[in-house]
């Protein structure tokens, strides 16, 4: 029960690592205001979740617009009164080159990957501040510290947010308020399956991710969504207490080569 007691908040928790972490927060006790876009899913996450025995509060939001992202903190005061910990990993994959890439994807991969990392942790800070105590967790990537290919509007995203992570950490880390990043390599999340999750790209299959990944990736498979979910509780427990401004990747070795 590292978490109990604490209340926090994971955005684009519907599926995937966002999920993963919720169900895992409700393990160790954490109380929960979960956000996405579907609506379905996240009333199964809030279920799931309050069966654990704690209490969770689903709200729709696309963090990419300012007011659902004050919507979200302001449900989550109302109903808790604090915010102990914030896990920003709601966000978009993006593909492309620098001359391919179009203003759209760059303007969404923007709005999503970094806008709304900055807007969600300016609205918790204030509150965090008062507490004296907080933590915050940014989903990045092992692309936030390595480049890779066929990906520039994603990388450059997920380079932002490292960098984000490094400032605010140093800006508050007297206020009692840690920052720190999660940075997974490649992960199978349910979505991958499906049509449209990479833009210009056929869904893939577990077996082709599977055999894809064996080719490069040194422990020989992806991730897995828990697995990114227990670093992620890792730096916002107390077992993090003098950990800020880092950038844990969790990528089955991959930027180790």
């Amino acid at each position: 029960m590292r978490l109990q007691n604490k209340i926090a908040i994971i955005t684009g928790a519907t599926s995937g690592i966002g999920k993963a972490t919720a169900l895992r927060f409700a393990d160790e006790g954490a109380d929960l205001v979960v956000t996405g876009r579907r609506s379905t899913l996240g009333k199964t996450v809030e279920a799931e979740c309050r069966d654990k025995g704690v209490r969770c509060v689903f709200v729709e939001a696309d963090h990419s617009k300012a007011e659902d992202c004050q919507r979200v903190v302001d449900v989550a005061l109302k109903e808790f009164g604090c915010i102990d910990i914030l896990f920003n990993n709601a966000g978009i994959v993006t593909k492309g080159t620098a001359e391919t890439t179009s203003e759209e994807t760059w303007q969404a991969t923007i709005n999503i990957n970094v806008t709304a990392v900055w807007r969600m942790s300016k609205l918790v800070i204030p509150h965090m501040k008062q507490q004296g105590r907080g933590a915050i967790v940014n989903n990045g990537s092992d692309w936030s510290v390595v480049a890779g290919k066929d990906a520039f509007p994603y990388v450059m995203s997920k380079g932002a947010v490292g960098m984000m992570t490094k400032a605010m950490a140093l800006d508050y880390a007297r206020d009692g308020i840690r920052v720190n990043a999660v940075c997974p390599g490649d992960t199978f999340v349910d979505r991958w399956m499906e049509k449209g999750y990479f833009e210009g790209s056929d869904p893939v299959t577990l077996e082709e991710a599977m055999k894809e990944s064996s080719d490069y990736i040194p422990m020989g498979r992806f991730g897995k969504p828990e697995e990114i979910a227990n670093a992620v509780i890792f730096l916002a427990s107390d077992e993090a207490s003098f950990i800020t401004g880092h950038l844990l990747l969790v990528d089955g070795g991959n930027t180790a080569q």
